[in-house]
């Protein structure tokens, strides 16, 4: 008899992970609360913040798992191509069967046979459980004196209950944050006919434009020398190569009127945005320091002005929010709103048989390294790889837990490589010497993690040099000048 697994979630993450499950042999069971598969990308209000104007800001080659290529040649996809690609995975692997839809799980527990969960049709033992159910779907309002009296004609909201630009016509509007939804939607309503738009933030950010040169800007910045080079070079030589990838292919703010940022692109932090910076130069987009009051329709900034608004959308992030997790497991990963302890986020030592997908915070695209979580868990449950070491594994969270406090935002880089070697399939360099360049310098794409180690597939390099090569990348093992001066400094210290 198959062993079961519970997987809550039918997002990405939840089915990435039961596909690769059932590779394994489990018999996977999807709960997902929303009348649809698809998670985020279902774009229903309420379980969903994604609007119907949304464009992914990563490529549609990062936006993709390793077995199901997307159908045309469009870099970045709207919201509704995302949600018709996931049915089309879900129906390729046989997953539509396996999802209980309109199956909200309420209570998640553990006792000495397995698994628990209860939903509203009752209590189902497992042998194992997944948690897949989004890690952005609370938002994270801030504390601001007054907010409450906020009497503009809109009323104040969250870029996650933002549906369009339509009812902000002819207002005024205060969009607070500068992380990527905040600014794209701060671009949508400037261009939506908005009578003025305002960005409240507390630093100013440096901004990449989403493509610059020809090249998606996820395929420059998100490449495995960039995690190399952040395991083996001082932190500043890591932060200025990375300012230098910024600023090379879209500038810096000041250029186009904004604050200054920090000269650390890691103190000041760096936002995805092709028309935010265009449009604040063209005087579309007003900047402010953050907000420090509200009374009425006014709004009093850090430099001591104050501007009416009729409305106020905040892009402020998004808190943990696991409600289901009983309290015995809730106390064991020491779950707050912004931490989890787990072993590289998805293991705990004293919670044999239950694994966490897609719990981190992140720069950039999710499907690459929810593929590769998602083939870990089977592997190490399926037996394909050794079984994790109890006390490796404590020391993983004990550094996790060393660095509460500070920013646990991780690039997307650096979460696929993780992945992929605990997985077993990180590409060996020396085994592809004609791909040696595209593996250092290029995209992470899906493919190249089917080149090596478990599931891995024949055509894997050819798949991997057309996608390395899709916006222009020259395919040798020749150098630029730059990547030539990198690559000879990461060899000095490693």
């Amino acid at each position: 008899m198959a062993t079961t697994v519970a997987i809550i979630g039918a997002g990405p993450g939840g089915l990435v992970a039961a596909r690769w499950l059932a590779a394994q042999g489990f018999e996977p069971h999807l709960f997902e609360q929303a009348p649809a598969l698809g998670g985020q990308w279902t774009g229903l209000d309420g379980t969903s913040g994604v609007w119907p104007g949304l464009y992914t800001n990563t490529s549609r080659v990062l936006t993709a798992f390793s077995e199901l290529p997307h159908t045309g040649d469009q870099t970045f996809l709207a919201a509704g191509d995302i949600r018709h690609y996931l049915n089309r995975y879900a129906q390729t692997f046989g997953l539509v069967d396996r999802i209980r839809l309109f199956s909200r799980v309420f209570r998640l527990s553990r006792g000495a046979r397995g698994w628990t969960v209860e939903t509203e049709s009752g209590a189902e033992m497992f042998d194992r459980v997944v948690v897949a159910s989004g890690r952005f779907q609370t938002p994270a309002l801030p504390t601001v004196p007054g907010l409450e009296s906020f009497a503009g004609s809109e009323g104040v909201t969250s870029t996650f209950h933002y549906r369009g630009a339509e009812r902000y016509r002819r207002k005024r509007v205060l969009v607070g944050g500068c992380a990527v939804s905040a600014l794209e939607i701060a671009a949508e309503l400037a261009q939506g006919g908005a009578d003025a738009v305002m960005v409240t933030q507390r630093r100013q950010r440096y901004v990449l434009p989403k493509f610059a040169a020809g090249v998606p800007s996820d395929h420059r910045i998100f490449t495995r020398y960039g995690v190399l080079a952040d395991e083996q070079l001082p932190r500043s030589a890591v932060d200025r190569q990375l300012r230098d990838i910024v600023t090379d292919a879209g500038g810096s703010p000041e250029q186009y009127g904004a604050p200054r940022p920090d000269p650390s692109l890691f103190a000041a932090g760096v936002t995805l945005s092709q028309h935010y910076l265009p449009l604040v130069a063209e005087g579309r987009i007003g900047i402010r320091p953050w907000l420090t009051s509200v009374s009425g329709r006014d709004v009093t900034f850090g430099d001591g002005s104050t501007t009416p608004f009729d409305g106020i959308v905040f892009g402020t992030g998004f808190a943990l929010d696991l409600p289901f997790l009983d309290d015995d497991i809730r106390a064991t990963v020491a779950l707050d709103t912004v931490h989890i302890d787990a072993d590289r986020y998805t293991f705990h030592p004293d919670l044999p048989g239950l694994a966490f997908v897609g719990m981190w915070d992140q720069s950039g695209g999710y499907f690459v390294p929810l593929e590769l979580q998602a083939r870990w868990i089977a592997y190490v449950w399926g037996g394909v790889i050794p079984p994790l070491d109890p006390a490796a594994q404590r020391a993983s969270i004990d550094a996790y837990r060393a660095r509460r406090g500070l920013s646990q935002k991780t690039r997307m880089n650096i979460a696929a490589i993780a992945f992929a070697r605990a997985a077993g399939c990180e590409p060996d360099l020396d085994s592809w010497p004609d791909l040696r360049r595209a593996l250092l310098f290029g995209p992470l794409a899906p493919s190249c993690f089917r080149l090596d180690g478990p599931d891995a597939l024949p055509g894997a390099a050819e798949t991997f040099a057309r996608d390395a090569a899709a916006f222009g990348a020259i395919m040798s093992n020749a150098f630029t000048a730059r990547e030539q001066e990198q690559w000879e400094l990461l060899r000095e210290r490693s």
